[in-house]
């Protein structure tokens, strides 16, 4: 890797990754929320066939996600970049994809189940190229480990603020746009009103997406000028050398459960538990606070304790702000506990993790002698749907088998105990068990570690 002074990224370029994570964020929020509902409230799909398309989806992922990322690392832009053009590529077709999962065609429940696995097989495609430069950009913005900290922790600042604008700003945009207008719950009745909020999130991407674009830099080049085709045996073999690599995988897919979890669960526990769906803003307001805070602090808990430690402890948060929700799940300060914790942990995770992933980068490059960005991040976006779709499998068999009913939803009455139970769950203590798995995870990476055996290794073999 080419040695550059320090301190490249100025403040624009660092408000230019946030802008990109704010707005990719607020949409993910958006789709968090109401996609499922979408599928089994206002297209009314039976929950567990909900679930196939999501299972479907996800094999669909693992097949065209490396498929994709090693032609896109073997792509070469005029401007000689790798990863930041992408941005202007991918922007429309991704906004389009958006748009499209929320279009009712008024067409019966097997058509329904058919062009919605169409359209999620086209937008998983865009996610996935949007992940490149979302993902890859942090490690070639700048060789300097501080100054991909800062990146990080505006991108997760970004992050943060999406979410939580999106938590508390989207049910209003449903509102807006003429939902919700005498019920608390999403029914069939509100079916324009998503897909305009939709229409909405799809001029947010683009805005991100061009912000991005025109603010940042690609500044780290492959020292190497060994520009040969990798193929895609050749490439995992690079990428399966590399420890931390995999272990990071692990370590976001299990990151990716617990905000999937949360986004998923939060308006069924407020809507079928606390009965009231407005109940979500206050709590994912805490969220929102508390994830803001740590976005500034997580860089210097990262100094002071050392990478290992600060993700261990970013997990055991997440675990003991849960106990109480478990012990009592129908009090709502417990709920705003549990959201308080969960921004915390997750929001350290978030920094942590990108951290990690740019000197995988590194990494790679000095155990090969090739820049496997692309790849390495596209790997993570993997990671990033298969925990996504596990949670939604999870979520809607879940819900099926403890007897949730589509038809007490559009009524706006309560469910049953088994489903309010299974709902507390999944919001409770089975996130719980996923911090508990991500702290083992995290104590078995050291990047730090590996980075310095690389050089030592390369300065021995020359």
């Amino acid at each position: 890797m080419a040695k550059e002074k320090k301190g490249l990224i100025s403040l624009p370029e660092k408000l230019g990754f946030m802008s990109f994570s704010t707005s990719t964020n607020i949409v993910f929020n958006f789709k968090s929320t109401y996609y499922k509902y979408f599928l089994t409230s206002i297209l009314l799909i039976d929950p567990v066939a909900a679930s196939n398309m999501a299972l479907i989806g996800t094999i669909w992922d693992i097949v065209n996600d490396p498929l994709i990322g090693v032609w896109a690392n073997n792509v070469r832009f005029r401007s000689k970049e790798r990863v930041r053009p992408w941005l202007l590529y991918i922007a429309v077709p991704f906004a389009l994809g958006m748009v499209l999962l929320f279009t009712d065609f008024h067409v019966n429940e097997k058509w329904d189940i058919i062009l919605g696995l169409v359209v999620f097989f086209f937008y998983e495609i865009a996610n996935t190229f949007r992940g490149i430069p979302y993902n890859g950009m942090g490690a070639l913005a700048s060789p300097d480990d501080s100054d991909r900290k800062s990146i990080n922790a505006f991108r997760s600042l970004g992050a943060c603020l999406g979410s939580g604008i999106g938590a508390v700003a989207v049910p209003m945009i449903v509102k807006m746009f003429g939902g919700l207008k005498d019920h608390k719950v999403i029914n069939s009745s509100d079916s324009g009103a998503i897909f305009r909020s939709a229409v909405f999130m799809g001029v947010l991407i683009v805005i991100g997406c061009l912000i991005h674009y025109f603010t940042t830099a690609e500044r780290v080049k492959q020292v190497s000028e060994d520009e040969e085709k990798i193929g895609i045996v050749e490439t995992y073999r690079m990428l399966f050398k590399c420890r931390s690599w995999v272990r990071n995988m692990f370590y976001v897919m299990c990151y990716g459960v617990s905000t999937c979890l949360l986004t998923s669960s939060i308006t069924y526990y407020c809507a079928y538990v606390l009965n009231d769906s407005s109940k979500a803003t206050p709590i994912m307001a805490v969220y929102l606070l508390f994830s803001i805070i740590f976005s500034i602090l997580t860089p210097k808990i990262d100094s002071l304790l050392g990478r290992k430690k600060t993700m261990a402890v970013a997990a055991l948060i997440q675990v003991l702000g849960k106990i109480p929700f478990i012990m009592s799940p129908y009090n709502v300060v417990n709920a705003y506990i549990n959201a308080a914790a969960t921004g915390i942990g997750l929001t350290m995770t978030f920094i942590l993790f990108n951290t990690n992933r740019n000197s995988i980068s590194d990494i790679v490059e000095i155990q090969n002698g090739r820049r496997l960005d692309t790849m390495v991040s596209t790997g993570d976006n993997l990671a990033s749907k298969i925990a996504e779709a596990a949670v939604d499998k999870l979520f809607l068999v879940a819900l099926a088998a403890a007897g949730f009913s589509a038809k007490l939803a559009n009524e706006g009455l309560l469910q049953n105990i088994a489903t309010q139970n299974t709902i507390n769950a999944l919001l409770g203590w089975i996130p719980a068990l996923v911090a508990l798995a991500m702290m083992l995870v995290a104590l078995t990476i050291d990047t730090e570690k590996e980075y310095q055996e690389a050089v030592k290794n390369r300065e021995a073999d020359r």
